[in-house]
């Protein structure tokens, strides 16, 4: 799992970060959410160190990944995997060769194992048969799947997503939630999902955390959201006459399931 303890960011005057603390849960697939502006971003690139925190700590499997040198932390970014918003491919590579980047990278098996590996990468993301063509080649939804190939290339017990349904049609976005909860279920990643699609937040959400002018404004599973009290989660989650309409339909399909129900009266 990851920690964050009292994290804290500020560029100049402005304060970013304001001390949020909580924990990203192994197995799970955990949501940071928030509008433009809340802090969110700012705080995954504090997790996985692409900025450094002015304060605080972010704890890996309880090791302090703020305190740790440079080698140490090279230990730790081995085992994260990243899918960036853009896919952020190399376009004079083929697919195979930007699967096997982190394998060059960081000096990995022979030749003949990195080739297996990308091979297996890419069918667990249907992607075989495209392991030749150039990212030109391929449309934005294989683009993704290729990013999350090369996301667990290494068998990270990490893998971060920076909006991973940005630019995609609603039928491609699924699909891409759907791979990403099953590689977090089959592998028992710690998976953090940046995002704006109230898809991924329904659907997704083991575990939830809105960020409102860089607070922790609210955190809980996806079943729990449909029934949170905070007005500004509800206005930023259901901000439309449609979200509010299906908010009401799911609340009645969760109370219809006596399991959900026994779940709420008992406390956690």
């Amino acid at each position: 799992m990851i920690e964050l303890q009292d994290i804290k960011k500020g560029f100049g005057d402005k304060q970013v970060l304001k001390g949020v603390s909580a924990t990203m849960e192994a197995g799970k697939v955990n949501l940071i959410i928030g509008a433009s502006g809340s802090g969110k971003t700012v705080l995954m690139k504090c997790i996985v160190g692409l900025i450094t925190a002015d304060s605080g700590k972010v704890l890996y499997n309880n090791q302090d990944f703020t305190a740790m040198n440079e080698q140490d932390k090279k230990s730790i970014r081995q085992e994260i995997g990243m899918l960036f918003q853009g896919s952020a491919l190399f376009d004079s590579m083929t697919v195979e060769q930007n699967v096997m980047f982190p394998l060059d990278m960081f000096g990995v098996g022979s030749y003949r194992e990195k080739k297996k590996r990308v091979l297996e990468c890419l069918d667990r993301v249907n992607l075989k048969d495209a392991a030749r063509k150039y990212p030109a080649e391929i449309s934005g939804g294989m683009k993704k799947r290729v990013g999350i190939a090369r996301a667990i290339v290494l068998n990270p017990k990490y893998l971060f997503c920076d909006e991973p349904n940005s630019g995609l049609d609603p039928q491609t976005s699924l699909l891409i939630d759907k791979l990403i909860k099953e590689l977090t279920l089959e592998y028992n990643i710690t998976t953090v999902i940046n995002t704006h699609d109230m898809n991924t937040v329904m659907e997704s959400g083991d575990h939830i955390i809105y960020m409102f002018e860089g607070l922790k404004q609210w955190e809980g599973s996806n079943e729990e959201i449909i029934f949170a009290k905070d007005e500004r989660l509800n206005d930023f989650i259901f901000a439309s006459d449609f979200l509010r309409d299906a908010k009401e339909m799911r609340q009645m399909e969760i109370f219809r399931d006596k399991n959900w129900r026994d779940r709420l009266k008992k406390p956690e």
